[in-house]
């Protein structure tokens, strides 16, 4: 395969169960290289995509091709191309560090040496501790270090770093941008905005089984056309129209009680939003502005937070 050739090509996946469509009609491509982020909510069908993708799951309809290999057909192939940190990543408690590489290299005919691998991953000084000793974000990067064993082309991480501390995520976020650097391919799902951003080439948006928006962050961003937005809370029941009027606001999302205008004038807004409110006698608490991000785009398309269920 060339550099820009994709190394995962996916098609119309789908994967249903009884009735309900967990993935329905996914298709993007992740170029050679690249860190690709699936980004949604808890349930928008992240995992069930790369779950599809490894040989977990089959699927129901539709084709995909990792590392020039067919899921469906030769998912031997697939595994010895690719590496896999899972959610639910099973360790054994009882060994050591180093005993729990040595064990999974085992495995392969070939492997990484598991010294320089420990090294990597910040697991040096803690490889003669137990599996069970080690904090939430040492197990993670135990995770990873096993994925990476046998030198894979492709590396799948499952909301890597859901529930770790920030120092923690982002001692992750630095080992996953040394993966690209070493020219590892990376599919990342993740429902953290900030994590999405920091980490992604490109990112597909998952809500509800589909994908409903993919390009560079950056992109994405710019597709909303406002540069910032203005929040706030309000008990009073109003729609998108009572606030359309105000200088700079290119749209409305009401979502409960939360009210967003997206802006390309925010002063102008501010201050008509505060005559406004006076003159109308709305009544409103949390008042906030801030840059456009991610959270935005998937507001903006689906009228929904990417952390509600």
């Amino acid at each position: 395969m060339e550099a820009s050739e994709a190394i995962i090509q996916v098609k119309q996946l789908k994967k249903r169960y009884d009735g309900f469509y967990a993935v329905n009609g996914v298709s993007f491509e992740v170029q050679r290289g690249e860190i690709f982020g699936l980004l949604g909510p808890n349930g928008a069908g992240k995992t069930t995509t790369i779950e599809m993708l490894v040989g977990l799951r089959k699927p129901d309809e539709g084709t995909a091709l990792v590392a020039g290999y067919d899921v469906l057909k030769e998912t031997e192939h697939i595994k010895k191309a690719i590496g896999i940190q899972l959610q639910s990543t099973s360790l054994f408690d009882l060994l050591k560090v180093k005993e729990t590489l040595e064990m999974y290299a085992s495995f392969y005919p070939s492997h990484v040496p598991i010294q320089p691998l420990m090294e990597e991953m910040l697991l040096t000084e803690k490889q003669n501790s137990l599996v069970k000793e080690l904090s939430g974000g040492q197990k993670q990067r135990l995770a990873i270090a096993l994925a990476m064993v046998h030198d894979p082309e492709v590396i799948f991480l499952d909301e890597p770093t859901t529930g770790l501390d920030p120092q923690a995520r982002r001692t992750l976020w630095e080992i996953v941008l040394n993966l690209k650097n070493k020219g590892k391919t990376v599919l990342l799902s993740t429902h953290y905005m900030d994590e999405a951003y920091v980490l992604s080439d490109r990112i597909g948006i998952m809500d509800r089984g589909k994908l409903i928006a993919l390009d560079s962050p950056k992109n994405l961003i710019q597709s909303i056309n406002a540069e910032s937005a203005v929040e706030f809370k309000t008990t009073q029941t109003y729609t998108e129209h009572t606030f359309e009027g105000l200088r700079g606001v290119k749209k409305v999302v009401i979502n409960q009680q939360f009210v967003t205008l997206y802006t390309n004038q925010l002063q102008e807004t501010l201050i008509d939003f505060l005559q406004f409110t006076s003159d109308q006698s709305i009544s409103f608490s949390a008042l906030q502005t801030r840059t456009a991000t991610l959270e935005d785009v998937f507001l903006h398309m689906t009228g929904r937070g990417l952390r509600e269920e």
